[in-house]
């Protein structure tokens, strides 16, 4: 078992931000003593039973592809390759612009390796039931009222302590990266501390 410090970390694939938060946080990997497991929540499932725009509904169908896919390599080839494969897949939706198009998931699971037929999952609900458990446990440690990422360290009491965010770009690099996880769990360990922000200037930067 490794001494490093577990971090959980949930994502959905197609959310920009958490893609940023999630290049911060191998970032940390490398100047703190702390190894990422990587689970999977669905921000078409937590939007499904809001009034939301129905523009913004229409987008999260196409929500449903990568994550599906995610859980489906996860339940089929074990936790050891949802990091590399969120990794594959943020590169060519996010970076390249590809978008969570069939495309550009097939070429994340030949780049890592993976069987092909795979993207057959996109299209199915045979793994719903585990992404469902896998987001529902993410976003219990959090509520209902954030989305993706959500984060969980061990806290000093020995419960997790759990947060969304932080919503960061560009994602931060060696010692600037470092100080911002140590703030970030300094804020999140206070008992009653619930929320820093303000409005976002400027969109995503995929450096």
């Amino acid at each position: 078992m490794s001494d490093k410090t577990p971090v959980d970390f949930w994502f959905d694939p197609l959310c920009p931000w958490a893609w940023m938060t999630s290049r911060w946080v191998l970032e940390v990997e490398k100047v703190r003593d702390i190894e990422v497991r990587w689970h999977v929540m669905s921000l078409a499932v937590l939007n499904e039973d809001k009034d939301i725009p129905e523009e913004y509904r229409e987008g999260l169908a196409k929500a449903w592809a990568p994550v599906r896919v995610v859980i489906a390599a996860q339940q089929k080839h074990g936790d050891e390759v949802i990091g590399k494969l969120y990794t594959a897949l943020g590169t060519r939706i996010h970076n390249l612009g590809e978008g969570a198009t069939r495309e550009a998931i097939a070429g994340a699971l030949d780049e890592v390796g993976l069987p092909a037929d795979l993207i057959d999952y996109a299209d199915t609900d045979t793994y719903d039931t585990e992404l469902r458990a896998s987001h529902k446990e993410g976003i219990d440690k959090v509520g209902q009222e954030v989305g993706t990422p959500v984060i969980a360290v061990p806290g000093e009491n020995g419960e997790q302590v759990a947060f969304f965010g932080p919503v960061v770009t560009p994602a931060p690099k060696g010692e600037a990266a470092a100080k911002l996880w140590d703030g970030t769990l300094l804020v999140a360990s206070i008992p009653g501390f619930y929320e820093i922000k303000r409005t976002r200037t400027q969109g995503p930067i995929f450096d």
